[in-house]
């Protein structure tokens, strides 16, 4: 999506992962370069300059990178590799869903509270339906993932709280659209990183006051 909200063509080109040696699009792998101090160094726009060094974006084939010092062998050079990776690549991918859906509400292409999606699921078209990884799963029962729309709960009810400019929010929509789409592959990624049971230490809260 461009700034002026058009929708740019879907980038198809594939490369190949360091961990799994596999060649898959790019939408499914995240990017890093290796920084003048030779620092890996995660490029989630990928728009930082240097050749990219790709991998899948599966928490498994992360850590088996670092662990046999793959970047290094790409980069032909030694590299040094942050510490828990793996973390700051959640904390960048769940930053960037943030900042899209917060797009996306100012546009009025996402609501958020019970009610109001619900509504949306019922009467127009919905691209993703997103709920919080640690929202009570009797509240998150009672909707349902529309025909057509991806469904996630990779998101902590805090970090659906910033994205909505709210203190917590458990349920979340997006229409269909050129964001809606930037979303469902974020998303995807961050859902590839973060196991459920890290969340929150699988604590769970209740439907918040303001997302009725």
């Amino acid at each position: 999506m461009s700034r002026g909200g058009a929708t740019k063509t879907k980038d198809t080109s594939e490369r190949r992962c360091i961990a799994t040696g596999d060649t898959a699009p790019k939408a499914g792998l995240l990017r890093f370069v290796v920084s003048p101090e030779n620092v890996v160094t995660p490029d989630i726009l990928e728009r930082l300059p240097g050749r990219g060094i790709w991998c899948s974006a599966d928490r498994a084939a992360v850590e088996l990178a670092v662990k046999k010092n793959l970047f290094s062998r790409s980069a032909k050079a030694q590299v040094t590799v942050p510490d828990d990776l793996v973390g700051k690549l959640e904390t960048l991918l769940a930053r960037r869903i943030g900042d899209l859906i917060a797009l996306a509400r100012k546009s009025g292409d996402a609501v958020a509270g019970f009610e109001k999606v619900k509504d949306w699921l019922a009467t127009r078209p919905v691209r993703v339906l997103l709920q919080a990884s640690d929202g009570s799963e009797r509240g998150k029962s009672k909707l349902w993932t529309p025909e057509g729309a991806r469904y996630f709960d990779c998101l902590t009810a805090f970090e659906l709280g910033l994205a909505f400019g709210r203190e917590t929010v458990i349920h979340g929509a997006l229409a269909t659209g050129g964001l809606g789409d930037r979303v469902v592959e974020e998303a995807a990624k961050l859902q590839g990183l973060r196991p459920k049971t890290s969340l929150n230490n699988g604590k769970t809260v209740g439907k918040d006051k303001k997302d009725a």
